[in-house]
C-alpha cells in the first residue's frame, strides 16, 4: 500500500479503498447468483463475469487506480449497474 504523505495520495487511496471495496462486493454478489441467470438476461456468462471482476479486483490492488485501474473500476461498474440489477430481476421474478 502506498504511504500518505499528502492530501492527493490520501485521496487516492480512500478511492483505491472504495474501488477495492466495489470490486469484493461484484465478486461476492457473482459468486452467490445462478449460472443460468446471465444467459437468461443475454449478458455473459457466470464464468466470465467472475474472471472479469476477479481479475479486475486484483487489478486494483496490485496497481492502484491509473490506467490500468480505471479500465478495471470501469468493468466492475458495468457489472454493478447493468448486469447485477437484471440477474436480481430475472431471478425474483417479475414485480406486480
Amino acid at each position: 500500500m502506498p504511504v500518505v504523505n499528502s492530501l492527493t495520495s490520501l485521496i487516492m487511496f480512500v478511492l483505491q479503498i472504495i474501488a477495492l471495496g466495489g470490486a469484493a462486493y461484484a465478486v461476492f454478489h457473482a459468486v452467490r447468483q445462478r449460472s443460468d441467470a446471465f444467459p437468461a438476461v443475454d449478458k455473459l456468462t457466470k464464468p466470465v463475469w467472475l474472471g472479469i471482476l476477479v481479475v479486475s479486483l486484483l487489478v486494483i490492488f496490485a496497481f492502484g487506480i491509473n490506467f490500468l485501474g480505471i479500465i478495471a473500476i470501469v468493468a466492475v461498474c458495468v457489472y454493478l449497474v447493468d448486469v447485477r440489477p437484471k440477474v436480481d430481476g430475472i431471478q425474483r421474478g417479475p414485480r406486480w
